[in-house]
């Protein structure tokens, strides 16, 4: 094997490639030949390859880390057999091996030094030998699977971009690699009971005598991309159309082959309208791929729930998959940096499909005719208008980024739909600012024209730019490069007979254009656009006897508000928007002032189970201003209870303090057989994070608390209540938290003031999980009385060993002043996080304890804990105890058994059942934040 120098510069890269799969040992062996141009004017001494393959070998790799980012375990306790590398037998230079390593940091990216400089227009031959082992599928959907099959993609070497800089990245589960276009010679060895699939051209398949395996050759010029699947079932089918071949495993939703084939040559025939002639022969598309990029809503629903039909269904699958591999092997572009591009292309003519072919389709489906549904906000709006929801979820939590931002850069919600869709909906802004339809004929234009060859967004924005004659600085600058809101509002009109005078208020620092509408009878009689201002800007129109006038009437815009959009021109009054009740949360419908009700349930020891109904304002996108109000019925008590609840939060951009609530709450429960407790708190809360980087996990906050309780006192004395009745309590707490899969950490400090005591205490936090799968757990809590009035008449405002008295309220207790018991054993992990019952139980001067953990086997896991116990008038006492933890869900439902303590071997004492402590989480909202801090 060598490596030859050709001087007589080839016009096209070349990838000649010899596999042989070893489904016994799940691995591939490769011979493989790189003739590589150097099209830039840099001579090339050193020359990157891509070897994706080699990003499952450790659990420290980019992929690695990528998935303890986003909490995702599996990778990480996988078994080695399950992960995938690249063992490289040679490179080789004119048969002599040539010097190479893998770059530090970026294990799947190879750095091979030339024995001599490539001169620009020169091109060069590398030839290796190696042999891939074939990760699992579970981690990122491509490998093998537990069936045998093979998913692959990314699984050969190939050379790195360059351009007169070497672009090169890891793999981080982004399906983004960034490689030249090239001509592919695929030559593959397999077991004759497997079937071949490939995107490449077929030449031939033979069978290989005596060894019971097929030799199967494919080509394809012109190519980035060679996925390839080997499965023991032939699940894929072919449909010839009148522009290319497609060919697909993904569910057809029980149509009839007919009608499969009418609707992809409909799909066919829009696409090679709209994008051009696609230039190869066949289109791939796989479940995997719709897996990865499935229509949102869609691909959520169980098959008894069939909102939309059938034919409907399977047209969008097949759409939106077909669409982004077109894309993606045709426009050339940094899927790492330029990803928008293909994105918003994408999103923007499955919004014009739609448009053409179901104009009438509903978000919800069919359900929107239905009883109950057909109430909801939601079931008017259109299909395509989840495109511009989904975006405003994230906008409106104020964790949107911007599209230009890295790929590896955005939050998992965003890079999968949220960006995607802001990319598209931006398009369409972009298309009736200019005028509509102009937007079709210049995608298809610039699709044409940079047909396999490599772009970039600013090629793109040239190219836009040249063919308008309108100002869109605003989309590239503003919209696209950056995360800032569009919100408008009609400040005042000054009417008169001929015409109206609308001053209009742009809420944001940003130059995007406006529409405003004239309505009469809620039909348009003008549109007009305004263009981009800062602060205020005041036009004159001609009063064409409109009853109202309306910002972003069509809700083309992406806008943060609609609800100050429009002003009525038949008085002051006309302008109130009417009171409306509405069963369950709904899509906010800006025309009302919202209140939603809907069963709300509770449960504690001493209330029993306490239906009731919650009356509030907030509907499914997040608003500032929230209250809630949620009176229920105690059947164990037979009381009234219930919360209540009202707060401000103000949003900042770009701001390290991106979070700061003002509220109020208040609660009236029953804390004691008979006995009701009465709360409210005002409060402030600050929160900060790192603007620039919304992926880092790590975060910090700042809460003032005024703290107000009112006990009810037993005056027949059957029960005691500890401590004084009534008290408030000024609470200040600072924290910083760094949760991950790998390394957690957390501190937090704790100051109460209150006219009986007053109490400092800091809190540290760590874990660590090994590469060897071991977790190592440690806490520590050190608090100290500033002054105590209280010490010697109770303990209820004291530091506590094992059981916190939760004096504040805080803890979601299910039975807190329960003595004995099963209630008694719930354990909440704070102060002093003890999980054996010593004495003295409580500290009224300072304490101070460690609390430790580590894994024995999996989720079993042992502890420790050790801590000083201090006391008026009694010296230090040291406490300690250990035993098993069984750490089923961490933080949310945990055992634990207690074995050796101050009380000696408490496994062999007498009602030992009663010593067992158990964490359990009945919160929909915590065991909620199980699953959304993977994409969030």
């Amino acid at each position: 094997m060598c490596l030859l120098l050709c001087f007589s510069a080839s016009s096209q890269n070349k990838l000649n490639i010899n596999a042989i799969f070893d489904v016994e040992n799940k691995s591939i062996s490769i011979e493989q030949t790189i003739e590589y141009l150097n099209t830039s004017n840099v001579a090339l001494d050193i020359i990157y390859l891509t070897d994706w393959s080699h990003s499952y070998s450790a659990k420290d790799t980019p992929l690695a880390e990528r998935f303890a980012d986003e909490f995702k375990n599996t990778f990480h306790f996988a078994k080695e057999e399950d992960r995938g590398f690249t063992i490289i037998n040679s490179i080789k230079e004119n048969d002599t091996e040539t010097n190479y390593t893998r770059v530090k940091n970026n294990p799947d990216i190879i750095k091979v030094a030339l024995r001599q400089k490539i001169q620009p227009n020169e091109s060069y031959t590398l030839k290796l030998n190696y042999i891939i082992r074939v990760a699992n599928d579970k981690f990122t959907s491509y490998g093998l699977t537990n069936e045998g099959d093979y998913n692959l993609r990314y699984w050969y070497i190939t050379p790195a971009y360059f351009n007169g800089e070497w672009h090169y990245f890891s793999n981080k589960n982004l399906d983004d690699a960034y490689v030249p276009i090239a001509d592919i010679n695929l030559k593959v060895n397999y077991p004759n009971n497997y079937n071949l699939i490939s995107e490449l051209d077929e030449i031939y398949t033979e069978q290989v005598n005596g060894n019971g395996t097929k030799l199967s050759q494919f080509k394809g010029n012109n190519r980035i991309n060679s996925k390839l699947f080997l499965n023991k079932r032939d699940t894929y089918k072919t449909v010839e159309t009148d522009y290319f071949t497609l060919e697909s495993n993904i569910d057809e939703e029980n149509l009839k082959p007919s009608e499969v084939a009418v609707i992809t040559d409909k799909i066919a025939g829009f696409i090679t309208e709209n994008l051009g002639d696609y230039p190869h022969k066949k289109v791939l598309l796989s479940k995997i791929d719709y897996k990865k990029n499935p229509i949102y809503g869609l691909n959520l629903l169980p098959d008894f729930v069939r909102p939309f039909s059938d034919t409907f269904q399977y047209e969008l699958k097949i759409l939106k998959t077909t669409l982004h591999n077109y894309l993606e092997n045709t426009l050339l572009i940094n899927p790492r940096e330029d990803q928008w591009i293909i994105d918003g292309i994408q999103t923007y003519y499955l919004m014009k499909y739609v448009e053409e072919n179901y104009p009438d389709m509903k978000i919800l489906g069919n359900l929107a005719n239905i009883w109950g549904f057909r109430a909801f906000h939601a079931a008017d709006l259109k299909f395509n208008d989840q495109y511009n929801f989904l975006y405003m979820h994230m906008a409106r939590s104020n964790i949107d980024q911007p599209l230009d931002m890295p790929k590896d850069s955005l939050l998992k919600f965003n890079k999968n739909i949220a960006n995607k869709y802001k990319a598209g909906v931006g398009l369409n802004y972009l298309d009736q600012y200019m005028e509509k339809n102009a937007m079709d004929v210049m995608l298809t234009q610039f699709l044409n024209e940079n047909k396999l060859q490599t772009t970039t967004s600013k090629a793109f924005e040239s190219y836009i730019k040249e063919k308008t004659t309108k100002n869109i600085d605003w989309f590239f600058e503003d919209y696209l490069g950056s995360s800032m809101k569009i919100d408008f509002k009609i400040k005042r009109v000054e009417k008169s007979e001929d015409s109206l005078t609308i001053t209009i208020k742009n809420k944001k620092d940003h130059l995007m254009p406006i529409s405003l509408f004239t309505i009469k009878d809620d039909s348009i009689l003008s549109k007009q656009w305004i263009e981009g201002f800062k602060g205020y800007k005041t036009v004159t129109i001609t009063n064409n006897q409109a009853d109202k006038l309306a910002l972003n009437f069509d809700t083309t815009i992406p806008e943060m508000n609609l609800r100050n959009n429009w002003k009525s021109l038949g008085g002051f009054l006309a302008n109130n928007k009417p009171l409306q009740f509405r069963l369950f949360k709904d899509i906010e419908d800006p025309n009302y002032s919202q209140v939603f009700f809907m069963p709300e349930f509770a449960y504690n020891f001493y209330d029993g189970f306490s239906p009731g109904l919650k009356l509030y304002n907030k509907t499914l996108l997040t608003k500032n201003f929230l209250y809630r109000i949620s009176p229920k019925y105690a059947i164990k008590s037979k009381q009234l209870v219930g919360s209540a609840l009202v707060s401000y939060a103000d949003r900042r951009e770009n701001s390290r303090n991106y979070y700061t609530k003002y509220g109020i709450g208040g609660e009236y429960y029953n804390y004691a057989p008979n006995l009701s407790y009465t709360s409210y708190t005002p409060y402030v809360n600050f929160r900060f994070r790192d603007p620039d980087n919304l992926r880092d996990n790590r975060r910090s906050y700042l809460n003032f608390r005024y703290v107000n309780i009112d006990r009810e006192v037993d005056l027949t004395g059957e029960f005691e209540t500890d401590g004084e009745p009534k008290y408030s309590v000024f609470n200040v707490k600072y924290g910083e938290s760094d949760p991950n899969l790998k390394n957690f950490s957390s501190w937090n400090t704790d100051l109460q003031l209150s006219r009986n005591f007053g109490k400092l205490s800091a809190t540290a936090e760590f874990r660590k999980l090994t590469e060897g799968n071991r977790q190592y757990n440690l806490r520590l809590f050190a608090g100290t009385f500033l002054y105590n009035k209280t010490y010697e008449t109770t303990n209820f405002f004291s530091f506590a060993l094992d059981r916190p008295t939760d004096y504040l309220f805080d803890y979601d207790y299910l039975g807190r002043s329960e003595e004995a018991g099963l209630l008694s054993q719930q354990l909440v992990v704070s102060e002093g996080g003890f999980k054996s019952q010593l004495e003295p139980a409580f500290a009224n001067q300072w304490i101070t304890n460690a609390n430790t953990s580590t894994t024995i086997w999996r989720y079993i896991m042992a502890y420790g804990d050790l801590g000083l116990v201090k006391n008026h008038n009694t010296n230090p006492i040291f406490v300690y105890d250990a035993g098993i933890r069984l750490n089923l869900v961490e933080d949310y439902f945990e055992l634990y058994l207690p074995v050796y303590s101050n009380l000696g071997w408490e496994i062999a004492q007498p009602n030992y059942d009663q010593s067992i402590r158990f964490i359990v989480t009945l919160s929909p909202k915590t065991l909620l934040s199980l699953f959304t801090r993977r994409w969030y």
